[in-house]
C-alpha cells in the first residue's frame, strides 16, 4: 500500500503551515467560509467544512510529524511511511538533522539531484546509489530470498484463462500494449507484470463500495488492470502539468455543474477539474466490469475514473459528481483506498449517501426540488423549464425524475444517449494544458 505523504523539507512545513492558518480563518469566520463555499448549496457547505476540519487535522498531524523527526524523535514520521524504502530514507535525512543540501554534499552531488530522489522517493534510483545513500545515512537494507518458486512480482492471486482473454483483448483494442507486446504471451506478461507494479506502489482496491454489500476485490484483475491504467495515464498528466490540489477552494463546483449545458461540456469539466489540480480519465470498461467511475490518490493527487458504460448526458453529470463529492469530501478519510462506483445500485455507506447526496444537490439543490412541479410532471416542459432556470442541461433533470420514479421507460429520448462516448478518445492523454 502506498504510505501516506510527509513533510520532506522545511520549505514543505512552511506551505503547510500557511495552509493550516488559512483553513482555521476559514473556520473561525463566516465571511471567509462563504467566500469558499459561494453558490454551493446550503447542504452541501456541512460536508465542506467538515472537510476543511479534517484536512487541517491531518496537517497538523503532518507537522507534528516532521517536526518530532527533526528532535531525533521519528517514530510518528516513521510510522506514515510504511514499508516504503524511499519514504524511509528521507526519515533518516531528517532524523539526523541533515537538510537537502547537507546530504548532497555528502554525496558529492547537486542538492537538485536529492530534491527529485527524494520528491519520487528514490524509485528511479540505481541500486547502487541507492545502497550508497543508505550508507551515508547509516540505514542498513536487508533482503530476503523466500523458499517460492512462483514469480516474486505476481500478486498473490492468478488471473482465470477467461479474465485473461478479457483484459488482453480490451489492452489491444485501447492500445494499452506496445508494438512488441502484441503476442499472446508478451502481452500477457507485460499486463502482469504492470498490474503487479500498480499493486506494490498503490495497493488494491479492496472494497468495491456498490450495490447491497461492500465486497472484496482485492483479487479482481478486471479492476485491477483498469485502475492501472488509469493510474498511468493520470501519472502522465501529473508529471506534465505538475498538479496540485488544494482542499481550500471549492466555490468553482457550481461553474463545473453549468458547463453541461456545453456540446462539449464533458471536455470542458476535464479542464476545468485540471485547472484545480483533480485528474479525469476516461477509459473504457473491460468487458465485464460493472464500474462507472472511480475516485482515488494518485501521488496525492485526486484521479476520477470514468468508463463511460452509459453513454448518456444524465449519467455522466452524475457519476462525474459523485466521484467529485468523494474528493471533496473523503480527501482525507477514504481517498487514499479509493471509491469504485456503480451507479445502477444503491449507496450502501455514509461514504457513498454522501457523495450521492453532494452530486444531487450541485446539480439539483434539494430545496428548489422539492417545490418543483417538475418532480410530478409527466411532459417534459417543467423539466425543461427546470433546467432552464438552473443553467444545467435537461438530461439531468430528466435523469433524475427517472431514478426517483424507478420508471427507467420514460423519458429515455431526453438522456442525451450517444453525446458523450465520441468527445473522448481513449488511445491517447488528455490535454489538459
Amino acid at each position: 500500500m502506498a504510505a501516506k505523504s510527509i513533510i520532506a523539507n522545511d520549505r514543505q512545513a512552511r506551505e503547510i503551515s500557511s495552509a493550516v492558518e488559512q483553513i482555521s480563518g476559514a473556520l473561525s469566520s463566516d465571511q471567509a467560509l462563504k467566500s469558499i463555499v459561494q453558490g454551493l448549496p446550503r447542504e452541501v457547505i456541512d460536508g465542506v467544512r467538515q472537510s476543511l476540519l479534517t484536512e487541517k487535522y491531518e496537517l497538523v498531524a503532518l507537522l507534528e510529524a516532521y517536526s518530532e523527526a527533526k528532535a531525533g524523535r521519528p517514530d510518528q514520521l516513521r510510522e506514515r511511511i510504511g514499508n516504503d524504502p524511499g519514504g524511509l530514507l528521507v526519515v533518516a535525512r531528517v532524523a539526523r538533522g541533515w537538510s537537502q543540501k547537507e546530504l548532497a554534499r555528502r554525496l558529492f552531488i547537486p542538492e537538485q539531484q536529492v530534491q527529485r530522489y527524494e520528491a519520487e522517493r528514490y524509485r528511479s534510483i540505481s541500486l547502487g546509489n541507492l545502497i550508497r545513500v543508505a550508507r551515508t545515512l547509516g540505514v542498513k537494507l536487508t533482503a530476503d530470498l523466500p523458499d517460492q518458486s512462483h514469480e516474486q512480482w505476481l500478486p498473490s492471486f492468478e488471473m482465470t484463462q477467461a479474465e485473461a482473454q478479457k483484459v488482453l483483448k480490451h489492452a489491444r483494442a485501447e492500445g494499452w500494449l506496445e508494438k512488441a507486446d502484441q503476442s499472446d504471451e508478451s502481452g500477457l506478461s507485460q499486463l502482469k507484470r504492470t498490474v503487479a507494479e500498480h499493486v506494490a506502489d498503490h495497493g488494491t482496491p479492496s472494497l468495491l463500495r456498490t450495490g447491497l454489500n461492500v465486497e472484496d476485490h482485492s483479487g479482481d484483475w478486471l479492476l485491477l488492470s483498469w485502475k492501472a491504467q488509469v493510474t498511468r495515464r493520470a501519472q502522465a498528466q501529473i508529471q506534465r502539468t505538475k498538479s496540485k490540489y488544494r482542499a481550500l477552494n471549492v466555490n468553482w463546483v457550481m461553474e463545473l455543474a453549468r458547463l453541461s449545458v456545453e456540446e462539449d461540456g464533458p471536455k470542458l469539466a476535464q479542464k476545468l477539474l485540471a485547472d484545480h489540480g483533480i485528474v479525469l480519465v476516461v477509459e473504457p470498461q473491460i468487458s465485464g466490469m460493472t464500474v462507472d467511475g472511480a475516485a482515488f490518490l494518485v501521488d496525492e493527487i485526486p484521479v476520477i475514473g470514468m468508463t463511460l458504460r452509459h453513454d448518456r448526458i444524465d449519467n455522466f453529470w452524475f457519476t462525474l459528481m459523485h466521484e467529485l463529492g468523494h474528493v471533496i469530501l473523503h480527501y482525507r478519510t477514504g481517498l487514499s483506498a479509493g471509491f469504485f462506483d456503480s451507479t445502477e445500485d444503491f449507496a450502501v455507506d455514509d461514504f457513498e449517501r454522501q457523495a450521492d447526496e453532494f452530486a444531487s444537490n450541485i446539480l439539483i439543490p434539494e430545496e428548489l426540488w422539492i417545490r418543483s412541479p417538475a418532480r410530478i410532471a409527466k411532459s417534459p416542459e417543467p423539466l425543461e423549464r427546470l433546467a432552464a432556470q438552473l443553467g444545467i442541461a435537461p438530461a439531468i433533470v430528466f435523469g433524475r425524475v427517472r431514478m426517483e420514479r424507478k420508471n427507467y421507460t420514460i423519458f429515455s429520448n431526453k438522456l442525451g444517449a450517444g453525446k458523450v462516448r465520441k468527445l473522448f478518445d481513449a488511445r491517447q492523454l488528455e490535454n489538459t494544458q
